[in-house]
Order: C-alpha cells, then structure tokens, then sequence
C-alpha cells in the first residue's frame, strides 16, 4: 500500500510531502531479516486480536 500525505506549516507555508509504502511480511521473512542483523529472536508472539494474522516479535542483540 502506497500513501502520500502533505503537510503545510501555518507559521511559515512551507510544505512537506511525505510518501509512504507499508510492505506486508511473512513471518519467516521477519525472522531471517533480523537474524541477519544480529538479532535473537526471544520470543514471538500473536496479535490477541488477530491471531495468526499479526505478531510482536521479540528480540534482543
């Protein structure tokens, strides 16, 4: 999903233009990613809300 937001600044007009795209990933995906940084993974757990559709990853360097 790509977005674009564009804020004016009343003090002074300035304008900014934000652009945005939210990439949605798989599990397996996450975890390589930040094992490859150097992170452990402690812990993952599931969104109490959305269970198997949304995680909290825990980890720690």
């Amino acid at each position: 999903m790509t977005f674009r937001w564009t804020y004016r600044f009343a003090s002074d007009g300035q304008v900014l233009t934000s652009d945005s795209t939210l990439r949605f990933r798989d599990r397996d995906e996450v975890e390589e990613t930040l094992e490859a940084q150097g992170f452990r993974i402690d812990e993952i757990r599931e969104a109490p809300d959305r269970p198997g559709r949304e995680f909290v990853f825990i980890a720690s360097r």
